[in-house]
C-alpha cells in the first residue's frame, strides 16, 4: 500500500468558491476534484509533442550533470 502524499494548495477565494460548488454539484469533495483535474492536466500535457520533447532535454541535462558529479 502507498500512503498518498499531503500537500496544501492556496486557492484564490473566488475559485475556491467555485471548486466547492462544482464538486457539491457532482457530488464528490474539493480533494476529489482538484486531484481528477490534476489527472485530466497530466494526460492532456503528455499528449503534446513539445512537451514530450523538453522532458527529454531536461532529463538528458540532469543525467549529464548527475554523471559529473559522480566522477
Amino acid at each position: 500500500d502507498v500512503m498518498p502524499k499531503q500537500t496544501t494548495v492556496r486557492l484564490p477565494d473566488d475559485l475556491a468558491d467555485q471548486a466547492e460548488a462544482v464538486a457539491r454539484t457532482q457530488g464528490v469533495s474539493v480533494n476529489q476534484l482538484i486531484i481528477d483535474a490534476l489527472h485530466n492536466e497530466i494526460d492532456r500535457v503528455r499528449q503534446d509533442a513539445d512537451f514530450r520533447s523538453r522532458v527529454k532535454r531536461l532529463v538528458e541535462r540532469d543525467r549529464e550533470i548527475l554523471d559529473r558529479l559522480a566522477k
